[in-house]
């Protein structure tokens, strides 16, 4: 079974499970030949995980190996020779499961060179099973979901002698869908990438965007508007990366956002497009928000909401956006008086410029009312509340993450009044469906995890809320760092249930 690790953050889902169970079924049932198995997954913790799990349950009788193709010269087979010559055991052609991976580092684009890596790997692939004859035993070759869509193209002999396909599902990946690209394709033009098709779910690998747009960089001899759209829409990328839960390295890919962030903001200050810099600001702003860095947040939002509002007048919903990203920063730090008439005039704008039956609406409620509910004002609070998840349930659906947010809100509120029995389900709910949503790395589902195990605290349930604290706190660790204010919060919750 693969394993339910606290310690790891990931809890793979009835679907992956029964991918691992034909995984170890096939690598029994093929004992004493070759068996190519192909594993195909998109993020790294969890290839690791269940990498450590068929390893650990297939001892004693089945000895495990690990083989790391060269990215030079990534040869399956060269890489598996070099294995067995070390091995005595292999030589003796012993019950054995060969595990190969740094498929996931192989670039796929070429970038000026004859042969990209992928291609050089399929290459070598295509005639690989005839000399992996040698070899009786069960060799499980990990890959994308993006290089397995390639290799089904440029190596169909190996394809066709395979023996099973398993595929790992995860929220976290490592590869861009089309679709994400489609803001910079007037970017792409003269590059191998000019013409692609952007209804791919699994277009392009991360680092290959990272390395397309730095050769872009160098070749853009003119600063122009057309720059600071690119830095922009990668901008965009990153963060959308993170709301979604897709980022596998959630401090890098949000540190590359603020970059893109900062050079769109230089040039498009440099080349007065203050539309689009008022715009930035304000993302830029809502990051270092994000990293708990309210003094370096507060000046872009104070700028931001100005310039706003000389270009566009109040009369604007980015002028409303704009007031609700400073009151949202005062309401972080507590700063209640100064967040609430912003608040208010957002709410009002919002509701005259937009309309009731907007998602911006919603939010607006959201955040008015959980200001009235962390002042103690309960009754102005619940109404609020409610409109607030009404609105989105029939605007966005319950499969939206700011479905999952009103119903955590809706909870503290019931929880603060000691309405744990009303609290509970809705805690319960929001939990689940922010796994589902957002998947169980996310800083949002720590925050889930926070708000259950502080209902059952207060209940006296101390043994239900330890674990959850645990929890939560190690991913906002890994995600936000160790001294982020949602870590400090949740290390000091537990703290305190420990010292009861």
């Amino acid at each position: 079974m693969i394993a339910n690790n606290q310690n790891q953050n990931l809890n793979p889902n009835a679907q992956n499970q029964d991918a691992y169970d034909d995984l170890i079924v096939s690598i029994e049932a093929g004992e004493g030949k070759l068996s190519l198995l192909i594993a195909v997954c998109d993020y790294a913790d969890l290839k690791n995980q269940i990498i450590d799990c068929y390893e650990k349950e297939l001892q004693p009788h089945f000895r495990s190996y690990r083989a790391v193709l060269n990215e030079k010269e990534p040869n399956l087979k060269a890489a598996i020779q070099e294995l067995v010559e070390k091995s005595e055991y292999l030589q003796q052609h012993q019950p054995a499961v060969i595990t190969v991976t740094g498929t996931e580092k192989l670039f796929f684009l070429k970038l000026g060179e004859e042969q990209s890596a992928q291609e050089k790997f399929f290459g070598y692939l295509q005639w690989t099973r005839e000399g992996l004859r040698e070899f009786p035993f069960a060799i499980i070759l990990w890959v994308t979901h993006q290089l397995m869509v390639h290799l089904i193209k440029k190596a169909p002999d190996f394809w066709g002698w395979r023996n099973g396909v398993f595929r790992f599902v995860s929220h976290s990946r490592n590869v861009i869908s089309g679709r994400d690209v489609e803001g910079i394709r007037f970017a792409l033009t003269g590059t191998e990438l000019e013409s692609f098709n952007s209804d791919s779910d699994y277009f392009l690998p991360i680092e290959d965007l990272q390395r397309l747009i730095q050769q872009i960089e160098q070749q853009s001899a003119i600063k122009d508007a057309k720059l600071a759209s690119l830095y922009t829409e990668l901008a965009n990328i990153y963060e959308q990366r993170l709301d979604r839960g897709e980022a596998e390295k959630y401090q890098k890919e949000l540190g590359l956002a603020i970059e893109y962030w900062c050079k769109a903001l230089e040039l498009q200050k440099e080349l007065g497009l203050e539309e689009d810099y008022a715009r930035s600001l304000n993302n830029l702003a809502l990051l270092y928000k994000s990293q708990g860095k309210y003094e370096q947040a507060e000046p872009l939002y104070l700028q931001a909401l100005e310039l706003t509002k000389s270009i566009l007048g109040e009369n604007h919903p980015n002028y409303a956006r704009s007031l609700n990203n400073l009151a949202g920063l005062y309401y972080s730090q507590r700063k209640y008086e100064q967040a609430e008439p912003l608040f208010l005039q957002a709410l009002e704008l919002t509701k005259s410029i937009l309309g009731e039956n907007h998602p911006d609406y919603a939010r607006s409620l959201n955040n008015l009312a959980g200001l009235y509910s962390d002042q103690g004002k309960y009754e102005q609070a619940e109404p609020l509340f409610l409109q607030a998840l009404e609105l989105t349930k029939s605007i966005l659906g319950e499969n939206y993450p700011d479905y999952a947010r009103s119903l955590n809100n809706l909870a503290g509120l019931y929880k603060s009044q000691g309405k744990y029995e009303q609290a509970e389900p809705l805690f319960l709910q929001a939990l689940e469906l922010t796994k589902s949503i957002l998947g169980e790395n996310h800083p949002d589902y720590a925050n889930s995890l926070n708000n259950l195990a502080g209902l059952y605290k207060s209940q006296g349930k101390y043994e239900q809320a330890e674990p959850l604290y645990l929890q939560a706190l190690e991913i906002f660790e890994q995600q936000l760092g160790t001294n982020h204010p949602h870590t400090v919060i949740v290390r000091e919750n537990l703290e305190n249930l420990r010292s009861r």
